[in-house]
């Protein structure tokens, strides 16, 4: 697809990850919709890609609150037209044992809360986000692409039962989704990250960072720019659907 004049929503596109995306995708051309939460975040985000002549809109919505997403959706609809691209970017973290114990003694578990409000924004956010691109896209019969956000988490991570199983399930959807709508010819395919330097691995201690990356083959942590060019890569390349794409520096959990 070209992404000169595309339409491309991006959720939790005001910062780390989603906003290097909407960088990338925009200075092709594109016309980027941003989805996010936090207002204030995305205004500034707006006026940082607005600076680097990138057509660039927000609009405000939980991802997680299907009547919020079906109206978001709408306003983009109204505004822009239809979707040519959306990146399923929005996601949290909120990690912890399933059980802690100390010495045969139960200290902590991991509570329905946590582990609800993760299944709620990475996955049912997913599925309310795709469905509503998948429909304008379908409708607008010119094809499209889906690209949802994964983790090298997927295959199971200490302290992240939440999360690791949020993120097997977005490639659980993005399998599905590839073969239920090749036939309107639209893409599905997922990207996943390794240890990449965001907001959120910003908040961790430096002897953990260190520590993750002497276990990386590459060394380092990734940069969101390096998945910004995975997911340019899946837009761009019309072969490339039903898959997941890894960019993690080598490193296997």
């Amino acid at each position: 697809m070209r992404l000169d004049g595309a339409v491309v929503g991006i959720t939790g596109g005001a910062q780390g990850l989603g906003l290097a995306m909407a960088a990338e995708l925009g200075t092709q051309g594109a016309r980027i919709a941003l989805f996010d939460r936090d207002e204030e975040i995305m205004q500034e985000a707006v006026t940082t890609l607005s600076q680097a002549d990138v057509e660039v809109h927000a609009f405000a919505v939980d991802v997680a609150d299907e009547e919020a997403v079906a109206r978001a959706f709408a306003q983009q609809h109204a505004l822009l037209g239809p979707l040519d691209v959306l990146i399923n970017n929005a996601g949290i973290t909120r990690d912890g044992l399933l059980v802690k114990s100390r010495d045969g003694h139960v200290e902590s578990r991991m509570s329905l809360e946590q582990w609800q409000q993760v299944l709620d924004v990475n996955l049912t956010g997913v599925f309310l986000c795709g469905r509503e691109a998948a429909t304008q896209m379908t409708e607008a019969a010119r094809g499209g692409v889906i690209i949802n956000v994964s983790s090298i988490s997927r295959a199971g991570n200490m302290g992240q039962s939440n999360y690791s199983a949020s993120k097997a399930g977005v490639v659980a959807l993005t399998v599905t989704w590839a073969k239920e709508l090749a036939r309107q010819g639209i893409r599905v395919a997922a990207v996943a990250p390794g240890f990449i330097r965001t907001e959120m691995t910003a908040s961790m201690r430096d002897d953990v960072l260190e520590k993750i990356s002497r276990g990386i083959p590459l060394g380092h942590l990734g940069q969101p720019a390096d998945i910004a060019h995975s997911v340019r890569y899946i837009v761009e390349n019309d072969y490339f659907t039903g898959r997941v794409l890894e960019c993690d520096g080598g490193l296997r959990v």
